[in-house]
């Protein structure tokens, strides 16, 4: 499929189908809905007072709208980059004040920046050093740390902002006797009421559903009286445009967080992006042109004064379901939350905290991902293990640690095992040509005489000394009756200069042995090598064969040897 137009939104809205327009109207109105309560939720997550959660769901949005090269992806307020926004800002600067806020402003404005570079400098790929197992365990702990910072204001008591869950649980246990009663009755029925309304009204917005029974019954019993946290005050009319001052300082101290929340929030978006692209064959998501969308979000962010802003997992889905087409849909949304600014902020006077850190709640509990650890216990110890110690560091050490440790570990796991590859003795089966691992096909037999090996991994100096120890192992089982050695060299797919010393020392010791070193299946780019090193004269072009069977009988086709710069 053909790269997208520049910018995407060129396509859609060229080729506009005007059927297209009531699934994009029902869809922006149900997301923009959907994204007024969470917007207020994941700002008082990150610290901030709930309307700049509605400030982040403006700007971002229409800039996505148009840059975006996914046309259900539902930018805005998220819980993981709400909650390392507190973690990182809340290191810096005390909560609620002036210098919070404009730490949490320039926040959005590095994410971005560093997201936007990333995406013309063509860094997608850098997302791959997350694998699976890393993500689930990172993002399980994740969700257990956002849900329990929110159980200060579901139990109605001052529990302090930590992000360590044995701080948040040692603070509750210690204040149990100060539980406000209300609080907590109006917070745990949030809660019902949000799985009720998902499992039985599923086309029902349930977070709005939940905010207006609230707000009446906070207003219509009184019950602020009884000492339950309201929002309060939301102020009213747009955001004004600027950037917050840039004090270098400030920069340098929020750097550390600003690349972590540009590597999740880009590694959120893209993979719910490249999940709903999976249904929508019409257009291509195209990473590094989602970096620099993302990127640019987050730059609109806090030029609007908002915080730091990802492709969401729900309200992408309800944006999807709800048969978004086009950009449009997200610009609808932008357009709902302007009015919502403009004209309905009193209404949320009432709101209570409660209900807030109960959308929070909801949403992030489905993100603890036990079926993954499950599987992986029975699918791969290894990668269960990689799952389970960066859960363990998240929780112990904080997010920031926690990711930091999941991407050194999956990067050792990879060299390690790069480093420990799998090298098979093959056998020919009987009545065939066909030559396969001795140890899982007990029909195949070694032949006389010759030890056949098959190396699945490229050849470098990582693995050198694992190759030449094996192949020591393997030849002391074997010398006395040994004339020739062929390697099976199919799965080389690369070989350094080192391996390529050891090689030739290895076929110059084998051939003073009396033991000739045949090579079968070398492709192309690993041939061309070769030979610009000389390994392939000192190894002997007629050495050199095209399958494993012409290398046993020592059959070869004329002018294998003389191919090069071909796969």
């Amino acid at each position: 499929m053909p790269t997208p137009a520049w910018p995407p939104a060129r396509s859609w809205i060229a080729n506009y189908d005007r059927s297209w327009f009531s699934d994009d109207l029902t869809a922006g109105l149900t997301v923009g809905v959907m994204l007024i309560p969470q917007g207020m939720a994941y700002a008082l997550l990150a610290g901030l007072p709930p309307i700049y959660g509605l400030y982040a769901a403006t700007l971002p949005l229409l800039i996505y709208a148009v840059l975006g090269t996914s046309r259900q992806l539902a930018v805005g307020p998220v819980a993981m980059d709400s909650l390392l926004t507190a973690t990182g800002v809340g290191a810096l600067a005390v909560v609620g004040t002036e210098q919070y806020l404009q730490l949490a402003i320039l926040l959005a404005l590095l994410v971005g920046a560093i997201q936007l570079l990333a995406g013309v400098l063509r860094l997608g790929f850098l997302v791959d050093l997350l694998s699976r197992p890393i993500i689930s365990g990172f993002t399980s702990a994740a969700a257990l740390i956002i849900g329990l910072s929110q159980l200060q204001h579901l139990l109605g008591v001052d529990l302090g902002r930590s992000s360590y869950v044995h701080e948040i649980l040692y603070a509750a246990l210690t204040r149990l006797t100060d539980i406000n009663p209300i609080t907590l009755a109006i917070g745990v029925a949030g809660m019902l009421l949000l799985i009720g309304v998902k499992r039985w009204m599923p086309a029902v917005p349930g977070p709005l559903v939940v905010v207006v029974l609230a707000i009446a019954a906070v207003y219509f019993g009184g019950l602020y009286a009884a000492g339950v946290a309201i929002v309060g005050e939301v102020p009213a009319g747009l955001p004004s445009l600027g950037f917050p001052p840039m004090v270098v300082d400030d920069i340098r101290a929020l750097l550390p967080t600003a690349l972590t929340i540009a590597l999740i929030g880009f590694m959120e978006g893209i993979a719910v992006a490249k999940a709903v692209n999976a249904r929508h064959p019409e257009y291509t998501v195209v990473p590094n042109r989602e970096l620099v969308a993302i990127g640019a979000s987050n730059i609109g962010s806090s030029l609007v004064s908002g915080f730091p802003v990802a492709g969401g997992f729900s309200r992408t889905a309800v944006n999807d379901q709800a048969g978004a087409a086009t950009g449009l849909a997200a610009i609808i949304s932008a357009g709902v939350i302007v009015l919502t600014l403009l004209f309905l902020t009193p209404l949320f006077y009432y709101l209570p905290q409660a209900v807030l850190a109960s959308i929070i709640m909801v949403a992030v509990f489905k993100l603890i991902d036990w079926r993954e650890a499950v599987r992986l216990w029975r699918v791969d110890r290894s990668d269960f293990w990689m799952l389970a110690a960066t859960f363990l560091a998240t929780l112990i050490l904080g997010v920031q640690t926690g990711i930091a440790a999941g991407v050194a570990l999956s990067i050792s796991v990879h060299v390690y095992r790069s480093m420990r590859p799998h090298l098979a003795v093959l056998g020919r089966i009987e009545g065939t040509h066909t030559y396969r691992n001795v140890c899982r096909f007990p029909e195949a037999l070694e032949q006389p005489g010759t030890l056949i090996l098959r190396f699945d991994a490229p050849l470098y100096f990582g693995n050198m000394s694992f190759f030449e120890a094996q192949l020591e192992s393997l030849l002391a089982e074997r010398q006395r009756e040994l004339h020739t050695i062929v390697l099976n060299a199919e799965g080389m797919a690369s070989i350094d200069s080192s391996a390529m010393y050891g090689l030739r020392r290895f076929v110059t010791d084998q051939r003073s042995h009396g033991v000739t070193v045949r090579l079968a299946g070398v492709i192309g780019p690993v041939r061309d090598a070769m030979k610009k090193a000389g390994l392939y004269e000192d190894v002997g072009r007629e050495n050199f064969f095209l399958d494993v069977d012409q290398a046993v009988h020592n059959h070869s086709r004329t002018g294998y040897a003389l191919q090069s710069n071909v796969p």
